[in-house]
């Protein structure tokens, strides 16, 4: 059952409404000896609140935690980043480009974790685009 998916939520509330609940009910019914978080690029705010939160769990609890590109997760597609920015990943640079029209922001947790990329810092890619 290692690296295996073992169940799936959906929500459509706030990050800062959602998260802390979400993550405590699964330290609750789950053995966790470790965290992937999708550390960036996307939402500042939601990016930064994750970090936040599993760096708590990792200080207070001694789970360590770690990040993946989220582009691992949409199949490359581009990101929302600011207004009509989105991040694009071209080759092994992030970039910002502007689309006229909202792009669909689909993400997908992978059924297996085993050949997922995970690099071994947990802090956040912000790619934070000028404004």
């Amino acid at each position: 059952m290692d690296d295996q998916l073992v169940e799936e939520i959906e929500s459509s509330k706030k990050t800062s409404d959602i998260l802390m609940v979400l993550i405590k009910d699964m330290l609750d019914r789950y053995d966790i000896s470790s965290i992937i978080y999708s550390h960036g690029p996307g939402s500042y705010m939601s990016i930064k609140l994750t970090y936040i939160m599993l760096k708590s769990i990792e200080i207070v609890d001694g789970i360590p935690f770690y990040g993946c590109s989220a582009f691992l997760l949409n199949g490359g597609k581009p990101i929302k980043a600011l207004g009509n920015l989105y991040f694009i990943k071209e080759k092994e640079t992030i970039i910002t480009k502007k689309f006229d029209r909202p792009l669909p922001q689909e993400y997908r947790l992978p059924q297996d974790i085993s050949n997922l990329e995970v690099v071994s810092s947990s802090v956040p890619d912000y790619q934070l685009p000028a404004v």
